[in-house]
């Protein structure tokens, strides 16, 4: 199966070739066909066509073309202004002017098509979402985005991107994400987690939605967690700085200061380890549950306070299960998927 950057670079490849001219019969029905292949297909080749006619809109703009006129393939016009797409508009002169195979211009303009999806979405009015990334159970997954801040989703985790005007926005579905946030004070970076939202301008941190639970880390820089509906103001805005934790659910909010170093242990799911400080056993158990699709079961509640402590890899049940057996008073039941957990 073809991933997701592989398809959109043929989907670039597609657009660019029927934009360069000479488009024949046989090449519609070769592009029909590998749209019917399947929904992924589709969905690429709208987004960056999309983009792609957004752009052409921004060099008609600049060239001084009226209204929505956008030229013609082909008859490209060299802006005033917007330095992207003059880039497009020159490759295509010269190209021409030095009869050069479709190929190479094709090639091209793939690239620069894939690049214009993030200007584009600059000017774009509205919050529509552009990408959606998500993880399995015990997938760690690094995320680029088109702004220069980077993503790592956890385990069993899902987000929505969407760049418009006035901001970055990222809408966290569930799981749990770490954000390096690109500066730029002039388009906050907003995460928004059910009926909360953190808002940051350059910074570190994460944010992880257990259902109605939330759960904010700040490593870096200042964040400033809302309603999502806030304006930035008003006495519902509360501002957390590098080494905040801040746990919110039916109960209210809990924000606890710590040093950056202690911290940073509650991400470090990033290395593949968790860290467990006088956590009790039925919570522990939960968090290796998150990363692992063979679940602990802890069957007696006569061991679910059971305080432990260390660094664990939560990709290793049979260690974790081990330990447990080897220095505590537990036994353990394996069943089908299950590991059932008892007092001994």
């Amino acid at each position: 199966m073809a991933s997701s950057r592989q398809i959109e670079l043929a989907a670039a490849t597609w657009l660019a070739r029927r934009d360069v001219g000479d488009w024949s019969v046989a090449e519609q029905d070769a592009l029909d066909a590998w749209l019917a292949e399947s929904t992924a297909h589709r969905v690429a080749f709208l987004r960056l066509d999309s983009a792609w006619r957004e752009a052409g809109r921004l060099q008609a703009l600049g060239a001084g073309l009226a209204g929505d006129e956008v030229p013609a393939r082909g008859r490209w016009t060299q802006p005033a202004a917007a330095e992207d797409v003059f880039v497009v508009s020159r490759m295509r002169r010269r190209a021409a002017q030095a009869s050069m195979p479709w190929r190479w211009l094709g090639a091209a303009v793939a690239a620069l098509v894939l690049a214009l999806v993030g200007t584009a979405a600059w000017y774009h009015a509205g919050n529509e979402p552009l990408a959606t990334y998500a993880t399995a159970v015990g997938q760690l997954s690094e995320v680029p985005l088109t702004d220069g801040s980077h993503a790592t989703l956890s385990s069993d985790s899902q987000v929505q991107v969407a760049w418009s005007r006035g901001e970055r926005h990222i809408d966290l579905m569930h799981g749990e994400a770490f954000f390096a946030v690109a500066k730029n004070p002039g388009r906050p970076f907003v995460v928004q987690a059910g009926g909360r939202q953190v808002v940051a301008v350059g910074t570190r941190f994460s944010v992880r939605r257990d259902g109605s639970r939330l759960r904010v880390v700040v490593t870096e820089g200042v964040v400033r967690l809302e309603p999502a509906d806030a304006d930035g103001g008003g006495s519902s805005s509360t501002l957390l700085p590098a080494g905040s934790v801040a746990l919110m659910d039916g109960s209210g909010l809990l924000v606890r200061s710590l040093p950056v170093a202690q911290a940073e242990h509650y991400l470090d799911w990033r290395s593949g380890y968790v860290s467990f400080h006088n956590t009790p056993l039925a919570t522990a158990v939960s968090e290796m549950n998150r990363y692992n699709a063979r679940k602990i079961v802890v069957a007696d509640p006569a061991i679910a306070g059971i305080p432990l402590g260390g660094n664990f890899r939560w990709s290793n049940t049979d260690a974790f299960v081990n330990l447990l057996v080897a220095g505590f008073p537990v036994r353990a039941e394996p069943r089908g998927d299950q590991v059932l957990l008892y007092a001994r």
